[in-house]
């Protein structure tokens, strides 16, 4: 028999849907009876695609023994941590404080009112079941130090998460920032890039984009060489599907050879406005491919109908971590004929495998150096390997597939709107544009009331209130796609949320933004964001768009937030910034020249091509064909296309000519 689950429209709770435990999804109905009968709370946090959470389903949520046990001691809670991430953060920080350690899944114990007393990861059956009867017992017999230990863990969340709001200048000094970048190539894997690890392997996007917009102002070998190699190496590992496009989650090796199976939305979104950034900045046909096939990727396999994008692929399939991707060394011999033995050695194919016995295809050289190494005509390599990987790819197609997490979430929606925008901006190519209005419009459509919006969406309903970071990616990528068309309905919506943010996130006495609204019950405490990780933080993302609102529409009350938020944030950036890159884009745009260009007339929209197409990472555009009630556009039509360059709302004389624009940009 289905349990409560049954109901639920998030993939993950229907995995679990026919579990013998008695799950509840997060809500009034679970606390209330654990309240009612006195029970501890088990809440269990997890994702579709996660392969360890399948794990201890199999091996525990499945098995009629520990269900039993569940049932009898506590009221057991399942929670995707992708549709609530505000109650994933509560608690994995609970179990990190206990433990040292986080991950998923996240098994935590928690008072009937939601205050966490023990926590952690994975456990095997018997441990799992060990633990679970000591903790009832101990709620049993020793209950008034439960409520003590809770307590205890409570004041401590709040106390270690408040936001001092801070006095000093938020700009940073060369010798600052030359410090920083030394302190950070300490920490970067110059063999293989990415972070010095000895285990799994992250890509962290809005760390490398912060490095290459530093290295095009510092000139800074060292700093453009990490970025180079990070780029490169992770294009080349099995971390990226060769075959297909898009990249997995991490690797389990410090060389991005194995990956993590599962593909999450958030990650192919933010690594195609990487990629396309830094072709901008350095034209490379391996930057270009990647971000033409994670695209053709996204478009295949996590596109919907409606105009929304899907989550994420599970690691798994017929219950196998992989199996989807990898290969046979006979298999691939067998499809590709003559071509095997090339393509088999250009990716790494062997016999008995490059891992567990089957191969994961990953690239050790160029295209150039292989060719030359085996005395190849490069033409004809590219011809061959192509050959292979269509082939392959169509044998692929045939195998059962991974799981996919169709629940459509806003802000990661918003991260891939912004990737379609950014591969539009650099390669102009007009079916990235549409597809990321559609999405755009999608999103208001289904997704937004007024300036209120929902988290999530699935057959045709959302059922859960927007986080900061729906808000934020959201009102970001707005802003990106009326740079690109100069449509200012675009940049209204994005007002229309910040309007909204202000008056429901908005914590006055740090000066920074809460993680969940007013408009939703306190849980443990309200938690305010300030890290950027593997997705960037909701705070810095909507500091910079601040800044950017609070020119385009002449708004000192944005800048004076933004400002303050940065000024919270310097400390925490200078002292680890590959933990808080976000904060230092608009340290950056502080710093140096940051150009405001005002574009009138006719061709205002080819001219924003024309002077974008040359690299300068702190720039912004407002543009009208016609007369606008942009305040930055106002009283400055003259009939012709006119450019004009300013900083800081002052403004250099007029021009009619792009080249004459990059000139007072000091663009060469």
């Amino acid at each position: 028999m289905p349990n409560r689950l049954i109901h639920s429209t998030s993939p993950y709770l229907l995995q679990h849907a026919h579990n013998p435990v008695d799950w509840y999804p997060w809500g009034e109905e679970a606390l209330e009876q654990a309240k009612r009968e006195d029970k501890l709370l088990l809440i269990s946090i997890g994702y579709a695609a996660c392969h360890w959470c399948h794990v201890m389903e199999h091996e525990s949520f499945t098995d009629q023994e520990v269900a039993d046990l569940m049932n009898q001691h506590f009221v057991c809670i399942k929670i995707d941590r992708e549709e609530r991430p505000d109650l994933d953060k509560t608690y994995i920080e609970a179990v990190q404080l206990m433990t040292g350690q986080g991950g998923w899944p996240l098994n935590c114990v928690a008072l009937p009112d939601g205050r966490p007393i023990w926590g952690g990861t994975y456990f095997p059956k018997s441990n799992w079941m060990n633990a679970l009867n000591q903790l009832a017992q101990v709620y049993r017999t020793r209950k008034q130090e439960t409520l003590q230990t809770a307590g205890n863990v409570q004041d401590y969340m709040i106390q270690r998460g408040k936001v001092l709001k801070a006095t000093q200048d938020p700009v940073f000094s060369k010798q600052e920032l030359t410090e920083l970048l030394q302190n950070w190539m300490q920490r970067i894997d110059f063999k293989w890039g990415g972070r010095k690890v000895n285990a799994n392997k992250f890509p962290v996007p809005i760390n490398y984009k912060f490095l290459l917009k530093a290295a095009y102002f510092t000139q800074n070998e060292r700093v453009q060489q990490a970025l180079d190699v990070s780029l490169e190496k992770m294009a080349f590992g099995g971390i990226y599907d060769h075959l297909g496009g898009g990249f997995a989650r991490y690797s389990v090796d410090p060389y991005w050879k194995v990956p993590h199976f599962e593909k999450m939305l958030y990650d192919n979104g933010q690594l195609v406005s990487l990629y396309a950034e830094a072709y901008h900045q350095n034209p490379s046909e391996l930057y270009k491919t990647v971000v033409y096939d994670t695209l053709q990727f996204v478009n295949r396999e996590l596109s919907s109908p409606e105009g929304g994008f899907y989550s994420s692929l599970d690691a798994d399939s017929e219950g196998e971590e992989g199996k989807f991707y990898v290969w046979d060394h006979e298999e691939i011999t067998s499809l590709l004929g003559s071509d095997a033995k090339v393509f088999s050695s250009y990716y790494n194919v062997h016999p008995f495998g490059n891992w567990e016995g089957k191969n994961v295809l990953f690239v050790l050289e160029t295209e150039k150096d292989f060719a030359e190494q085996w005395k190849l005509d490069l033409g004809s390599l590219r011809e061959l390997l192509a050959r292979g990987r269509s082939i392959l790819l169509e044998a692929r197609e045939k195998r059962v597939r991974p799981g996919l997490d169709d629940k459509i979430l806003c802000s990661w929606n918003a991260l891939m709107m912004k990737g379609f925008l950014d591969a539009y901006r650099v390669f102009h190519e007009d079916h990235f544009l549409v597809r990321a209005k559609e999405n755009a419009q999608f999103i208001l459509g289904n997704l937004c009331e007024g300036g209120k919006l929902y988290r999530n969406y699935k057959a045709g309903k959302h059922s859960i209130n927007a986080f900061l970071d729906d808000y934020a990616f959201l009102i970001d990528a707005l802003i990106h796609l009326y740079q690109v068309t100069f449509e200012l309905s675009w940049l209204h919506q994005a007002e229309l949320h910040v309007s909204y943010v202000l008056e429901h996130f908005f914590d006055a006495e740090s000066g920074m933004f809460f993680y969940t609204s007013d408009e939703d019950p306190l849980m443990v405490k309200r938690h305010i964001e300030v890290q950027d990780d593997v997705i960037p933080g909701s705070n810095s993302t909507l500091a910079h768009s601040l800044h950017i609102l609070g020119i385009l529409l002449q708004k000192p009350r944005y800048l004076e937030i933004s400002r303050q938020m940065l000024s919270n944030s310097k400390a925490s950036f200078l002292q680890s910034p590959d933990w808080h890159a976000g904060w230092g884009h608009l340290f950056l745009a502080q710093s140096y020249p940051y150009y405001e260009i005002a574009i009138t007339g006719l061709n205002a929209l080819s001219y924003r091509q024309q002077i974008d197409a040359r690299y300068y990472p702190l720039s912004l555009y407002a543009g009208s064909e016609s007369e606008s009630g942009l305040p930055i556009l106002k009283d400055r039509f003259q009939g012709q296309t006119t450019l004009y360059v300013c900083r800081d709302n002052v403004c250099q004389l007029p021009v009619h000519q792009v080249e004459e624009a990059w000139k007072q940009m000091e663009i060469s």
